[in-house]
């Protein structure tokens, strides 16, 4: 495995991470003895990175990844995870909420308490807020008391999550050095953050942090046209209406540019992922010990070519805010 330097912060992070939110909800069923048996793997492969959130089945993956843990407390493992908004309301945010509606300062209490219980640890390495909102820019007043919870010692780092719909929405955010790290979407499809969030985290020594490096599994090249998906399962409503056939026939153009200058489509678009000077690490999610054995190798092989990059960026997707439903 590869290892990265984590921004200013200099933590020597692993290139591939772990992304656990099938762990906890929202991708169908899930067995939690899978779960176990996928963080198991990857961190016998070198993965030192696990990305997680309260969200995610509100702290089951955070309470599978203590149990995991506990059984490895020799490891050096970098913990991530994430503070939603109160709810009920929109996700992202609506520009018409207030910052103090949905982060009132005694739900983001309650909320890094709740995951210091279920991490069973007294300080969380990276935590996030896990969406934004542009309209909060002027009076970020959230990440005081993240700073306080830094100089508590219940914290080591802090970092924020992009809305899906409005990445860039971050960047005043990096630029007042409120955060440590921004974990954005980026992927073959979706190259916005390398037009200006990459440059200046580079340019401020703020780490990045990928996630939906398989476009919510597309880019693995595994899906057809006629790809179901289980209940409770958000790939059902992502890929609704014509929007599956319409990417599996992207897909297949991609797979024509990688052919066989990468082993597996999965591969290249996880090198695709990591190429960018300013990617710390990427995180695909996991559920089981095979996947985690996949991606993980993906942190131990040469960089995607300058050529076959240039040529993946081709393939570089105008779409509208799928996120967002039909």
């Amino acid at each position: 495995m590869q290892y990265r330097t984590f921004g200013q912060v200099g933590w020597k992070v692993s290139a591939i991470g772990a992304g656990t939110w099938a762990l906890g909800s929202n991708w169908g069923p899930q067995d939690d003895r899978q779960s176990v048996a996928a963080l198991h793997k990857a961190l016998d492969l070198g993965c030192n990175f696990i990305d997680t959130a309260r969200a995610y089945g509100n702290g089951r993956s955070e309470r599978i990844i203590a149990q995991v843990l506990k059984e490895r407390s020799g490891d050096q493992v970098y913990l991530a995870s994430k503070i939603p908004p109160k709810m009920p309301g929109d996700w992202p945010p609506s520009p018409y909420d207030a910052l103090e509606d949905r982060y009132p300062a005694s739900h983001v209490q309650a909320e890094l308490e709740a995951s210091l219980h279920d991490l069973q640890t007294d300080c969380i390495d990276l935590m996030q807020i896990h969406t934004w909102s542009r309209a909060w820019n002027d009076h970020p007043a959230v990440f005081e008391q993240m700073a306080r919870f830094k100089q508590q010692g219940k914290i080591r780092a802090i970092g924020i999550s992009t809305p899906e719909h409005d990445q860039n929405a971050v960047l005043d955010l990096m630029r007042m050095k409120l955060v440590d790290s921004v974990q954005v979407i980026y992927n073959i499809f979706d190259q916005d953050a390398s037009m200006q969030i990459f440059p200046l985290a580079q340019q401020m020594g703020i780490a990045i942090i990928v996630r939906v490096p398989f476009d919510e599994s597309s880019l693995t090249g595994k899906l057809t046209a006629t790809t179901t998906f289980a209940e409770g399962d958000i790939r059902g409503g992502y890929f609704a209406g014509d929007r599956l056939d319409r990417t599996v026939r992207r897909v297949e153009a991609i797979r024509q540019s990688i052919a066989d200058r990468e082993p597996e489509m999965a591969t290249a678009a996880l090198k695709f992922a990591m190429k960018p000077k300013a990617v710390s690490t990427v995180i695909p999610g996991i559920r089981n010990a095979r996947q985690a054995e996949l991606n993980c190798s993906a942190g131990d092989q040469p960089p995607l070519s300058n050529e076959l990059e240039a040529e993946l960026r081709r393939h570089y997707w105008r779409r509208p805010f799928w996120y967002a439903g039909k």
